[in-house]
């Protein structure tokens, strides 16, 4: 038989704003359970635990308290009045109580000890609070993904969706609307932390102080953090390399220009050469004002005006076997920007001796060469230099810019791909082109890749760790042999 359930308003969140609702029961009880059945969440308001009548709530059938009838079991009559009378003092649960409730029922919650110890069994430990509050501490190992963007960043950090998944915010409610957002991702098996971080902290679990990004950072770094494959771990990857740069020149301007607008947090700049006014049709790094003095000293005036958070090492000394491996210490890849084979010969020797990528460059007036010479790389063995050329061109073959000329804007096509490999290698992005060499012809708009095999005879990469000692690279490719 058909009842009438008048709401107060303390409740009707739960109803979405209705003052009465109609079910069919028989008894109090039949009536209220299907009160619940249809409006999630407002029976435990009720009802305690046990099934019984809150204690601050009364039950009305008519004008007479069901506790002085036969209580929930109170038989009802077609058109009876039920109401339901909560004790008030002048405050109200809203929507957002009643959005809580449900969330409650649909995701399960756990104590801060539980997730810690899921965190140590394999579980993902996500904190979706705002860069400022994770900035004041963070649980160890969490992925730090905040709020704002978790549906766009989740999948990067977590690609297995049955991998268990613990939410984390301040308090243990934002918390609860990410886990929502993830089941209806598909994420199979997602709690809640309970009393969030504030919890976790006053529970004695161990926190630590992330390194972030501070104001002027996120907003110079804005693009990036945009993206799921760089964001903010990226960038401070990006701010934490080293890369070293051979030569200022045609290709190194290109590639320290935008190293540098990338983030990339020290470079080194390695050249002993002076500024000359023929060298600006192409090195951008450097200005009329500036003809005669030092290339380093020039570069370095350049990048600290674009981007004064990177740290400019100068290394002004023409590079030696003498001073190769001091000046490559630290660093954590070689962009090769030199314009002559003995450097070419001695960078690529040092790189393989040291385990450091090389990314190669070259250009000839209208051409231009790219590759990463990268034995170590850990997904395949890579060729080195001397794999591709095992011995330099006679002079007369091969003429220099200052002989054969070049256009000024070839340098930049081919040290902008330098510098892009070089980022794809420090972010562990993409496919670099290890074992792979990139020709760009400008005159006909073409770019054709060729396959670069390692040697397995190459006397310098070809039995690991056995790199013969450097030898004299003018003398050596002053001759037409090895």
């Amino acid at each position: 038989m058909t009842v009438h359930i008048r709401i107060p308003m303390p409740l009707r969140g739960y109803t979405a704003g209705a003052d009465e609702v109609q079910v069919s029961a028989a008894t109090v009880g039949e009536a209220l359970a299907a009160l619940g059945a249809a409006h999630d969440g407002i029976l435990g308001r009720i009802l305690s635990a046990e099934g019984e009548v809150r204690q601050f709530v009364n039950i009305y059938l008519g004008n007479r308290n069901v506790r002085t009838l036969g209580g929930l079991a109170t038989p009802v009559a077609a058109d009876d009045v039920i109401s339901i009378v909560p004790a008030v003092a002048g405050g109200a649960p809203t929507a957002k109580d009643a959005r809580l409730a449900q969330l409650k029922a649909t995701v399960p919650e756990l104590m801060p000890q539980q997730a810690l110890a899921l965190q140590a069994q394999g579980a993902a430990l996500v904190d979706v609070r705002e860069a400022d509050e994770i900035a004041q501490g963070s649980p160890p190992g969490a992925y730090r993904l905040g709020r704002g963007y978790l549906e766009l960043r989740i999948e990067e950090a977590v690609p297995d969706m049955n991998r268990t998944v613990v939410t984390m915010c301040n308090g243990g409610v934002r918390s609860l609307f990410a886990a929502e957002d993830l089941q209806r991702l598909g994420y199979r098996n997602v709690h809640s932390m309970a009393g969030g971080f504030s919890r976790w902290k006053n529970e004695g679990l161990p926190v630590e102080i992330p390194r972030q990004l501070d104001r002027q950072a996120r907003e110079r770094y804005s693009r990036h953090l945009l993206m799921p494959e760089v964001g903010e771990a990226g960038q401070l990857k990006l701010l934490e390399s080293r890369v070293l740069l051979i030569g200022a020149g045609g290709l190194g301007s290109p590639a320290a220009l935008y190293l540098a607008a990338a983030g990339v947090g020290t470079l080194g700049l390695v050249d002993h050469d002076v500024v000359d006014r023929s060298n600006l049709q192409r090195q951008i790094l450097h200005t009329d004002a500036r003809v005669g003095t030092s290339k380093v000293a020039s570069a370095r005036q350049s990048l600290e005006a674009l981007n004064p958070g990177v740290k400019v090492q100068s290394h002004e000394a023409r590079l030696t076997s003498a001073n190769v491996e001091q000046t490559f210490s630290g660093y954590d890849l070689v962009v090769d920007g030199s314009d002559n084979f003995p450097t070419r010969y001695l960078v690529n020797d040092a790189c393989v001796k040291l385990g450091l990528p090389d990314i190669y460059g070259a250009v000839y007036r209208f051409e231009g060469q790219v590759s990463v010479f990268w034995p170590g790389y850990p997904q395949r063995r890579g060729p080195c230099y001397r794999c591709l050329y095992s011995e330099p061109p006679p002079p007369e073959f091969a003429p220099s810019c200052a002989e054969a000329g070049v256009l000024g804007v070839l340098p930049g096509v081919i040290g902008l791909l330098q510098a892009t490999e070089a980022i794809k290698i420090l972010l562990k992005l993409g496919d670099p082109l290890v074992g792979r060499l990139l020709l760009y012809d400008a005159l006909r708009a073409d770019f054709h890749e060729l396959a670069v095999a390692p040697n397995p005879a190459c006397r310098y990469c070809g039995t690991p760790g056995s790199v013969p000692d450097y030898v004299d690279y003018e003398h050596f490719c002053a001759s037409t042999t090895a």
